[in-house]
């Protein structure tokens, strides 16, 4: 409720920081404590089940539980915008040679058809896409984990094929160099006639 009524204050008004302060803080004495999260959906839920609890206790300073004011907050705020925010994180980026992309701290992989040039990568909560001139390039479930590495099965198996096709250098022995006449360099320093030392003092 605390973070509901941070609307009503008026711009700039330094009692909104408070607000914020004093609603992290219960969240982190009281909510957080000894709970565990495998996803935003699950904090959500976890969250959303606490605040049913939470909302009915009867509040030192308002002298009222939160539950009875919420209607009257409510009742007070602007309506919702007609247009959704984008729920997209995007970024673009030229594919290196070990073809991953990096969000937050773990790496997805990407088609290494896609090597060397340029690919969006657009994130939300749930999946990471990469695209490359609008063609779908790679698509992974987000990872929530830290200094993660995640692999499409696809990509590797394509990696792996273009290395093997790669055509190894021919052996040095193989090679065939034009072997120059050593009296072109005799001649250049003038050690037989006709070189550029001639005449010279």
């Amino acid at each position: 409720l605390l973070g509901i009524r941070i609307i009503l204050c008026k711009p700039r008004d330094p009692e909104a920081k408070g607000l914020v302060e004093r609603a992290n803080g219960y969240l982190e004495t009281s909510f957080m404590p000894g709970r565990v999260f495998t996803s935003p959906a699950d904090f959500n839920v976890q969250l959303a089940d606490w605040l049913t609890k939470a909302n009915r206790r009867l509040h030192r300073t308002l002298q009222a539980r939160p539950a009875d004011r919420l209607d009257a907050d409510k009742s007070r705020m602007l309506g919702i915008p007609p247009i959704a925010p984008p729920g997209w994180w995007k970024s673009s980026l030229r594919l290196p040679r070990d073809h991953y992309v990096r969000l937050d701290t773990c790496d997805y992989s990407v088609h290494p058809l896609a090597v060397g040039r340029r690919v969006e990568v657009a994130a939300d909560l749930d999946q990471v896409l990469v695209s490359c001139d609008g063609v779908e390039v790679a698509r992974h479930t987000r990872c929530w984990a830290k200094h993660q590495t995640l692999t499409d099965p696809t990509h590797a198996a394509a990696a792996q094929a273009a290395r093997t096709t790669i055509s190894k250098p021919e052996p040095a022995e193989k090679l065939e160099v034009e072997m120059r006449s050593l009296d072109t360099y005799d001649r250049i320093f003038g050690v037989i006639d006709g070189g550029l030392g001639q005449g010279v003092a």
